[in-house]
């Protein structure tokens, strides 16, 4: 019985090993993620400042006298 108990701890140290190492290529895909995330919304908030500089811009152009 005792070669039975370590041959399970054994298989539940390896098993561990591997779960361990995919949470951390996990963790890192999820950073990867969090920062490329982060990088797009501040494109997209320029991209809303740009928008609206040339909505502006329209209505004055729209609003003067011909």
């Amino acid at each position: 019985m005792g070669d039975d108990v370590a041959v399970f701890f054994l298989g539940l140290a390896a098993e561990n090993a591997e779960l361990r190492q995919q949470l951390g290529t996990a963790q890192d895909l999820l950073m990867e993620t969090a920062i490329d995330a982060g990088q797009l919304h501040a494109r997209i908030e320029e991209i809303q400042a740009e928008r609206d500089a040339w909505r502006r811009e329209a209505e004055r152009s729209s609003n003067r006298p011909a």
